[in-house]
């Protein structure tokens, strides 16, 4: 990898002029702005964002296998399709950012704010996120199967018709998720917050593990007193 390139604010053309240098690609960008860029349809595979200010930065159809996003700030960032199988995103504040028809295959979330994000149509294949705010995010569809989920926030998430078949929870919620549609046989859901749930979603965790705790509190939303 080339020397970082650090505290610049850069537009398409500096980029195009860094994928053209003689000491090719990839690059290591640290604590650069390149907010609202369009950086559509290149190819900044293997790319390192370091602490960079990326919001609404449009990188629409852009290949970007295998980078590296650490501590990167990208609200409203266009992803969408994409390719980001294999990345690894920590630290990163992506709100409201489009992810639609996304590759992110094995890709891998850690410590991330994805609030208000839309993943719809994104093909996901092993994605893995952890201690993740999903607040409000669009996931429908996605498989969770077998996933062991830590300290992920999916309250108010779109979670309709995901699978999330044989997952374990653990210091997550699923609190006013919109759930119809979804699989949790097998689940194990004692360390997920299900605050909010309606007489409708009780039949889906048929077959999953709740806490008597649990079980107490949703009779009591449902309106039974429990003694």
């Amino acid at each position: 990898m080339n020397d970082p390139v650090s505290d610049r604010t850069l537009a398409r053309a500096d980029i195009e002029q860094l994928l053209a240098s003689p000491g090719g690609v990839p690059w290591h960008l640290v604590d650069c702005d390149l907010e609202g860029a369009d950086l559509s349809r290149l190819d900044l595979s293997q790319w390192t964002f370091d602490r960079c200010a990326l919001r609404r930065t449009d990188f629409a159809g852009t290949r970007l296998e295998g980078t590296t996003w650490q501590s990167c700030r990208g609200a409203f960032a266009d992803f969408v399709a994409g390719d980001l199988t294999d990345a690894r995103l920590v630290s990163c504040d992506f709100n409201n950012a489009s992810f639609r028809r996304a590759t992110l295959d094995s890709a891998a979330f850690t410590r991330c704010k994805l609030t208000g994000a839309d993943l719809t149509e994104a093909r996901a294949v092993a994605l893995k996120f952890d201690e993740t705010l999903l607040i409000d995010t669009r996931l429908a569809g996605h498989s969770f199967r077998k996933a062991r989920l830590e300290r992920i926030d999916f309250s108010q998430a779109d979670l309709r018709k995901c699978d999330f078949r044989q997952a374990t929870f653990s210091g997550c919620s699923l609190r006013d998720a919109q759930v119809d549609g979804a699989r949790f046989d097998g689940a194990d859901l004692r360390g997920a917050d299900l605050g909010g749930l309606k007489l409708a979603d009780a039949r889906l965790f048929r077959g999953a593990t709740i806490s008597a705790e649990q079980a107490g509190q949703l009779l009591g939303e449902l309106g039974l007193d429990v003694r």
